[in-house]
């Protein structure tokens, strides 16, 4: 399908590629993986026929039909359907000609095109380009509406529309996830799983990837290797490369130790348990691939403030909305330090406007928002970039919080997000959105949040980028409520979800791969009939709703989990305050340790200060072992309880 033979590239005087060969096979459907600026989206340029190179050639089938995704689109006045359909380039081709045809009133020219138009399935066009608009999030009414009238993340969505609507051989797409909710990743995911030609995608998102890509061709120092399988079989086969370099190979225990340190008072003794179940899977994970990222620029974490209330946000009896319309009711919740949360629900449903509402910022109408005497908000969002100062570098925006802060600090706080020497001290307005992106992800560390409120914060990010966010997410001390398409790092960061849908926000009882079931049938559901009322008073989907359940079965179900819910409250409050403790004890006897290992101690002049050490050590030991002790008891209730209202 694709060949390409001894190529050499370079832009702007550096060499992307260098005497590369590859070869990409009809129907494989490709990850094109590297770093920013390895070239990536110059090869797509050099496909399309936009860049030449320096030397080697790129072979394709004779008539080889390419669609690719357009980065911008013309703020035009043409419906959103006409735009998509414009993607079809033949269609468009022998409608104007049947028109010049109809106008000349040649009969013989007419029933021509109308056979060609027949052949091409042109009396299904719209209904296509219609399906196509309704699977990447488009309401039925903004079909209508002119491509000015939407902002820029949508028509980026409409370009990735008309792609799709592009009858090809071929397909290119350019991080075709960027600007795109979860639900319509999923149908993309979907749609791309049944393309017939080639594919080659620019993805950062791994699960994206995993589901989609059949191989991986890597960018690597100048050359292009290709890998068969999807992204973690990439990683896998990247790492044992990787793992055989010694200096790779410390690099990756450190990096496992991190983590390990943060799990070992709990794998041996309540493996079981939510909290520490879930760092030994970031472990394992972490484990089989961090040699892929052993040479990651990025290493950073999110300070959290020094106190924190307990519960920090609570909203009760809440509306939510814009002007005087309501889109959400009802809203009672509570978030406690360590809370994970990653909110769920279709497009539109209210995600953002529960975010605002969360921040207070105006879309709360009714209710009662109370907020822990020290709540510290940290927020992202894609608009967020458009308030960062674009005349000032990473260290002016961070200086300005601080201007008392040493230079050396925050050029070393600055080096975690890859940002060194006069890059550090550059103007933003040159920036890519990804190096935007990490000066606000900056700006919000350097604060010390003790509540996280994040909107989409992978797009823009590489892979590496990505990678350290989850990091820093998983180490992270404070609460979160995260909204993202970036299924990986959602399953390594939160530990329950909140669905916003049919105006109500409930808590979710299933994983993503039922919350992917549900959005499956709830499309069956809006094709069959499209006003069915969903299962369950509350709109809310159960993990396994009873079938054949009566009205008044349903009701005490429900009475009965949210007395279930109310009896583990306290229990997880338990667990939340022993968690903090124990780490207060671990640190006290980390500090002890250090000064015991002072050998001045050990001299006649230091037995007083020694005994006072030892005492310390042992009072602090037999605190932790009756803390832990207290802590396992906890957890098992916590997870009988939960186990309970699963069952």
């Amino acid at each position: 399908m694709l060949t390409i033979t001894d190529l050499s590239l370079q832009r702007g005087g550096v060499w992307l590629l260098e005497s590369v060969s590859l070869t990409v096979q009809p129907g494989q459907r490709v990850a094109i993986v590297g770093a920013n600026g390895a070239g990536k989206s110059s090869l797509f340029q050099l496909l399309l026929g936009q860049l030449a190179p320096e030397q080697g050639a790129v072979s394709l089938p004779g008539g080889c039909r390419i669609a690719h995704m357009a980065q911008e689109v013309e703020a035009t006045e043409r419906s959103a359907r006409d735009f998509v359909l414009d993607g079809d380039l033949d269609l468009r081709r022998l409608e104007g000609e049947l028109a010049r045809a109809e106008a000349a009133g040649d009969d013989h020219a007419i029933a021509r095109i109308h056979g060609e138009l027949d052949v091409h399935e042109a009396w299904s066009a719209g209904r296509r380009a219609e399906a196509l608009l309704r699977g990447l999030g488009f309401s039925d009414e903004d079909a209508n509406r002119p491509v000015s009238a939407f902002s820029g993340g949508w028509r980026i969505r409409l370009n990735l529309a008309q792609a799709l609507m592009r009858p090809s051989d071929l397909l290119l797409l350019d991080e075709p996830t960027n600007h795109l909710d979860l639900d319509a990743c999923l149908w993309l995911e979907n749609w791309l799983r049944r393309y017939p030609g080639t594919l080659l995608f620019i993805s950062h998102d791994r699960d994206f990837m995993d589901r989609v890509a059949t191989h991986v061709v890597h960018f690597d120092r100048r050359n292009l290797e290709l890998y068969t399988g999807n992204y973690s079989a990439f990683e896998g086969q990247r790492s044992e490369r990787l793992a055989q370099q010694q200096a790779g190979f410390e690099r990756q225990q450190a990096r496992i130790a991190e983590i390990q340190r943060f799990i070992d008072r709990f794998k041996a003794k309540a493996t079981k348990a939510r909290q520490a179940q879930s760092r030994v899977k970031a472990l394992e994970r972490m484990e089989r691939i961090a040699p892929a990222h052993i040479d990651s620029p990025f290493s950073f974490e999110f300070p959290v403030a020094e106190k924190v209330s307990n519960p920090l946000l609570s909203i009760r009896n809440g509306k939510a909305g814009h002007g005087s319309t309501a889109i959400l009711n009802g809203i009672n919740l509570t978030l406690l330090p360590g809370s994970r949360v990653g909110l769920l629900g279709p497009n539109g449903a209210g995600k953002s406007t529960l975010m605002d509402a969360l921040r207070g910022e105006g879309t709360l109408m009714s209710g009662d928002r109370t907020c822990g005497e020290h709540l510290a908000i940290g927020y992202f969002a894609q608009h967020q970039l458009e308030s960062l100062d674009l005349d000032a570098s990473p260290f002016l925006h961070l200086q300005r919080l601080s201007p008392k802060a040493s230079e050396q600090s925050i050029r070393n706080f600055l080096g975690g997000f890859d940002f060194h020497g006069d890059e550090a001290l550059s103007a933003i307005r040159s920036f890519s959105g990804g190096e935007k992106a990490r000066v606000a992800l900056a700006v919000i560390a350097w604060q010390r949040p003790n509540l996280l409120l994040l909107d989409e914060p992978t797009n823009h990010l590489d892979l590496e980028m990505r990678q350290a966010l989850t990091m820093a997410l998983q180490n992270f001390d404070g609460a979160i409520v995260v909204v993202s398409h970036d299924r990986h790092l959602l399953r390594n960061t939160v530990d329950e979800f909140w669905l916003v849908n049919d105006g109500r926000v409930t808590e979710y009882q299933g994983d993503l791969e039922d919350y992917e079931r549900w959005l499956a049938d709830r499309r069956k559901d809006e094709t069959e009939a499209p006003r069915r009322v969903p299962v369950g008073q509350e709109g809310a989907p159960e993990a396994a709703e009873a079938v054949g359940e009566s009205a008044e079965d349903r009701k005490a179900r429900k009475r009965a989990e949210a007395a279930l819910r109310q009896k583990l409250s306290p229990y997880r409050k338990k667990q939340s305050a022993l968690e903090k403790e124990m780490d207060q004890l671990q640190q006290k006897l980390s500090a002890l340790e250090e000064q015991l290992s002072d050998p001045d101690l050990y001299d006649d002049s230091g037995k007083t200060r020694l005994k006072e050490l030892l005492a310390e050590q042992a009072t602090a030991t037999a605190r932790l072992e009756e803390v832990e002790a207290q802590w396992l008891e906890v957890s098992e209730e916590v997870e009988s309880l939960e186990a309970e209202l699963a069952g």
